[in-house]
């Protein structure tokens, strides 16, 4: 099985979704800066070596709406051992590959594709704990 390790959803203004989400949940919200996509990382639940402690809970993280990317909307990510072997899955099963897989620094392998009914999912393939990818 392949589970859901990670929640996404689009900002227009970070300083508003980052007090929004504090203010609301008490969540704890770290901005990455340029380099990053000016992605904002969003921890929900007690984590060690980032990753949820708690069985059942997922972290997740805010992207910056670009006006050149299709399917802005909430989604989630699923982890996979071989995002290569996942791309063909998902393409045999009906799904449409967003691009091309795109390296995240200290994370992994990403990408996004549209599943069978229009919605936006992504897949990662995380580095192995430990490693240094």
């Amino acid at each position: 099985m392949n589970p859901v390790v990670h929640f996404e959803m689009p900002y227009e203004d970070q300083a508003r979704i980052t007090d929004f989400y504090r203010r609301a949940f008490d969540w704890e919200l770290a901005a990455l800066g340029a380099e990053m996509g000016d992605y904002v990382i969003a921890t929900t639940a007690p984590t060690a070596a980032g990753r949820p402690t708690q069985p059942g809970t997922i972290n997740g993280g805010f992207f910056k709406k670009n006006p050149a990317w299709p399917l802005q909307f909430p989604s989630v990510v699923i982890a996979v051992e071989d995002i290569t072997a996942a791309m063909g899955k998902v393409k045999d099963a009906g799904g449409t590959l967003l691009g091309e897989p795109m390296a995240i620094p200290g994370v992994g392998q990403y990408v996004s594709f549209v599943d069978s009914e229009g919605n936006r999912v992504s897949m990662l393939q995380p580095i192995p704990p430990g490693s240094h990818g």
